[in-house]
């Protein structure tokens, strides 16, 4: 009897400690789930998040890279299109304008462009990338975005990759003003480009304070930022140095070497695999990105040729100069709508982009404005055109305030934007190209010395020859830098 009360009350013990642990389980378990829940989806919430930055830093700044390697493709384009007398300045141009572009860029141009706006108009702080970062216990942290750039990646990662953009704007200048310009003037003004004048428009329509950017503007890598302003840039110092020495209107003097003017176009092509794509800043929408890069190639394809087919109808000759400059006509057309229109729209702007750089080329040959590598008509005039196709065929599932181009019928809102900004993007251009160029005239620092145009200007300006087995140095009589311009 004893032994059977003493089992029933194990039992009953036993019965009671469960029952109690259950009743504590229960009681804690959805705050013991819920601790581990929220540790976990903060975890991979941070996870996530660095994932993503890390993508987005390596694509933006891979894309970078092929936007600087375009500098190559610049020099090699117009050391070809030159007289064999010019080769040599050309490349230290292209080259010596990525170096003082960059910088200008750092002290002043970056802050301009992508600083806390003031009235819409101008950066405000930013310069020597003041606050880009800190440096805690041997850790750099980095300040995300610039002060007026919603990026999703870091200010020094947006630093690099707008200042390749920053040099390609003032690379363009040197082809219209080739084998005629003081070396001493093109440092001048290339400073000033990447300091002051290019920066500024970048704020108007890449700044989210910007005032061209808060009307919609829609320009999504630079078609008018970056070529429009170049181009005009590039138009009036032409304008202004005058032609080079023996020119007769009518006869375009041949190119010394179309293979390097051939490579520099297809770097130039590959190179904008970066411009373009890379303009998006992440990896978050691939599709985008995927679609940038397909109307991109069409654009480039349909350019070449229709340049190819015009100048074949008009002469019955297939000009491979004529071809290359309509594939990049087709690429500088296509950079401001790539994001914003459909493949078949991007193939129509690049046809049409390949025919009007050669008819530009022949008005500027008309106005007798010598202009070696046809800058303007790529760039300034494809430029503006791309610009305004936006509002032409503009998708409003893709367009930033989902309105349609006129031609889909969206009406003249969008385009109405367009055409306003390129007009101001324009006019301002050439009124600031006026006073740069015209006070560097003015003090004598434009045109090289009128004896770089007896000798050459790479025997002047630099004392060297590309080729010299076959245009030798060494019986040339060449003046000293000082002397006076006359």
């Amino acid at each position: 009897m004893t032994k059977v009360t003493i089992k029933r009350k194990n039992y009953l013990a036993r019965f009671l400690a469960i029952a109690i642990g259950a009743a504590i389980f229960a009681a804690f378990t959805p705050t013991i789930a819920q601790a581990v829940e929220s540790t976990t989806l903060e975890s991979v919430s941070k996870t996530t998040g660095e994932l993503r930055l890390s993508i987005d830093t390596t694509w933006v700044l891979l894309t970078g890279f092929l936007v600087f390697f375009m500098q190559c493709g610049f020099a090699m384009l117009e050391a070809g299109l030159v007289r064999q007398t010019s080769v040599v300045n050309t490349l230290a141009e292209n080259f010596v304008d990525a170096a003082t572009t960059l910088l200008a860029w750092w002290v002043t141009g970056f802050a301009i462009a992508f600083g806390t706006t003031s009235n819409g108009l101008w950066g405000t702080d930013g310069f020597f990338l003041n606050n880009a970062f800190t440096i805690n216990n041997g850790t750099i942290d980095y300040a995300m975005g610039a002060g007026g750039s919603s990026a999703p990646i870091s200010t020094l990662t947006l630093f690099f990759f707008q200042f390749a953009f920053a040099a390609t704007s003032s690379t363009i200048t040197t082809g219209s003003m080739a084998e005629r310009t003081d070396f001493k003037g093109d440092l001048i003004y290339t400073t000033i480009m990447g300091a002051v004048m290019y920066p500024l428009v970048v704020h108007w329509a890449w700044n989210s304070g910007g005032w061209l950017n808060k009307l919609n503007y829609h320009d999504f890598a630079g078609s008018s930022v970056v070529h429009t302003l170049g181009g005009w840039t590039s138009l009036v110092g032409a304008y202004l140095l005058g032609p080079r020495p023996d020119r007769i209107w009518g006869q375009i003097p041949p190119a010394h070497n179309l293979g390097y003017a051939t490579i520099g176009a297809m770097i130039l092509w590959f190179g904008w695999y970066g411009f373009n794509p890379g303009s998006a800043l992440t990896m978050s929408n691939p599709g985008l990105v995927s679609l940038v890069v397909v109307n991109t190639s069409l654009a480039a394809a349909a350019g070449a040729m229709s340049a190819f087919l015009y100048i074949y109808f008009r002469f019955r000759q297939w000009h491979l100069f004529c071809g290359l400059n309509g594939s990049l006509a087709g690429l500088v057309a296509i950079t401001a709508g790539c994001a914003y229109v459909m493949p078949w729209a991007a193939a129509l702007i690049g046809l049409v982009a390949g025919v009007l750089v050669l008819i530009v080329v022949d008005i500027i040959e008309w106005f007798e404005i010598d202009d070696p590598v046809g800058a303007f008509a790529v760039h300034g005039s494809c430029g503006m055109m791309g610009t305004i196709a936006v509002g032409l065929f503009g998708h409003p599932a893709l367009t930033i305030n989902k309105k349609s181009g006129l031609f889909l019928g969206g009406g003249f809102d969008l385009l109405g934007v367009q055409l306003g900004g390129v007009a101001a993007i324009a006019v301002f251009a050439v009124v600031f190209s006026f006073l740069m160029f015209g006070s560097l005239k003015a003090l004598g620092m434009l045109r090289v010395n009128p004896e770089a145009d007896r000798i050459g200007i790479d025997v002047y300006e630099h004392g060297a020859s590309a080729w010299p087995d076959v245009y030798p140095i060494d019986d040339l009589q060449y003046g000293d830098d000082d002397d006076d311009e006359e």
